[in-house]
């Protein structure tokens, strides 16, 4: 179990790009929880962690309820883990035959962290957090971290030749899973899915710079680089899955997307257009929906409610429509009863869940790795921030791959279901330096 943490506020700012460049960057076990390079709100967290010899410890974790808890100037993560959750097992553990995991990557991969740097980006601050006794020379560390990376940058060379990925399926074998779905859905069978697939690029990646020309091309709130090498996973995730802070649990799916526009009247037109869009509003609220009934599950009665429904949130490469549900935990309850309340989410599932997993499986005929699973950290006071595994990239000795998908309804135009394929997976295979095959 993490040590209890103390903390040290540095007296000067200093770019976490540059702290993690100078330091956990050089080490093989290595994390940043990156609100972004522009960001004047949240926290971002980095440093350097143990392995977890036991993942499944994390589901152990008591997501505790602590009325009056004192609020902590140096912000919610307490020490504890960061990490990821992967699809493949948690859909097994939900009822559904996994397939055999082909990349080596692991489902679940835990660091122990009890040093790091936590950045206040609201109020320019950073502080050392770490156990009392090592308190004074983690502070000398950081400030190590600080010279040795004012001359380094991060993502800032080239990513290389242009390669063309290798993707699971052909555009028109991914329209004719969208028109299996419909007939899925038409059965009676669903009501929406999340077709999702694949693009692999062999050799190897260098997921620190990978992650600096992502962060610098497609910043968001959760974005992150979890580094227990050979593995890797960089991600510029706009999607928050889970965030539990004093017993409180809240998500916020994300279902509906449209690209940005080439100039600000074409930006505005697609922004209203998503809004007004019959088929991605009634696919946002069936997340909702389902993601009421999840919750409903670890929560006191009559606290599960959607307190934000159908908001259209801009990033650098699309709109999204994205709803919040909230709700309080039932006492005992623990990150593993959480997990299985919740996870896979709704929102990379589709609904009725159990009956979406299934048809899915069955039409994607691989699994999905890390990709469509959660990560960020557990604190081992029971707070935790977990995003979706979106718009990600995951490295290993010998390759990479970008996972990406969307919503399937009856609703759904094949053409589109592909373009929007596209949109999503061309930031983080441009980060790595690869292309779309043809027809993507």
């Amino acid at each position: 179990m993490p040590a209890p943490s103390a903390a040290l506020l540095l007296p000067a700012w200093v770019d976490p790009a540059q702290l993690f460049a100078g330091g956990p960057a050089q080490h093989p076990h290595a994390f940043w929880l990156d609100a972004g390079p522009d960001a004047t709100a949240g926290w971002s967290w980095l440093g350097i962690g143990a392995p977890e010899p036991d993942p499944s410890v994390v589901r152990d974790v008591l997501c505790a309820r602590g009325a009056g808890r004192e609020e902590r100037p140096w912000g919610p993560f307490a020490g504890g883990w960061v990490g990821w959750h992967g699809y493949d097992d948690g859909a097994a553990r939900a009822g559904v035959s996994a397939p055999p995991i082909q990349d080596g990557v692991p489902q679940d991969l835990w660091l122990r962290v009890t040093r790091f740097v936590s950045v206040d980006h609201a109020r320019r601050r950073l502080w050392v957090v770490a156990p009392p006794d090592e308190l004074d020379g983690f502070a000398l560390e950081v400030q190590g971290w600080a010279l040795a990376g004012s001359a380094a940058v991060i993502g800032a060379a080239d990513a290389g030749p242009p390669v063309q990925a290798r993707a699971r399926h052909t555009p028109a074998d991914y329209a004719d899973l969208v028109q299996r779905c419909r007939d899925a859905i038409r059965a009676g069978d669903a009501y929406q899915l999340c077709l999702t697939t694949r693009f692999e690029i062999d050799g190897r990646v260098d997921a620190i710079d990978a992650y600096g020309r992502l962060r610098s091309a497609t910043p968001a709130h959760h974005g992150g680089l979890v580094r227990s090498a050979p593995f890797a996973l960089a991600s510029a995730s706009p999607e928050q899955f889970l965030q539990v802070h004093d017993g409180h649990v809240r998500t916020r799916p994300i279902k509906g997307t449209r690209p940005r526009g080439t100039d600000a009247a074409s930006d505005v037109r697609l922004s209203a257009e998503l809004l007004a869009s019959e088929k991605e509003r009634a696919e946002n609220v069936m997340i909702v929906d389902l993601m009421r009934n999840d919750l409903s599950q670890v929560c006191e009665p009559s606290t599960v409610a959607a307190t934000g429904l159908l908001a259209v949130e801009s990033y650098p490469a699309v709109h999204q429509l994205v709803s919040t549900v909230e709700g309080d935990l039932r006492e005992g309850t623990t990150v593993g009863r959480l997990w299985d309340a919740t996870f896979p989410a709704g929102s990379m599932t589709g609904v009725p869940k159990l009956s979406a997993m299934t048809i899915l499986r069955r039409l994607e005929g691989a699994e999905r790795g890390v990709f469509a699973g959660c990560y960020g950290w557990i604190g081992v006071d029971g707070d935790l921030d977990l995003a979706m595994v979106i718009r990600s990239i995951v490295t290993s000795a010998a390759g990479a791959y970008v996972g990406a998908g969307g919503g399937i309804t009856w609703l759904s135009d094949a053409a589109d279901e592909v373009a929007e394929v596209g949109v999503k997976a061309r930031g983080p295979l441009a980060a790595v330096g690869a292309g779309l095959p043809r027809g993507w």
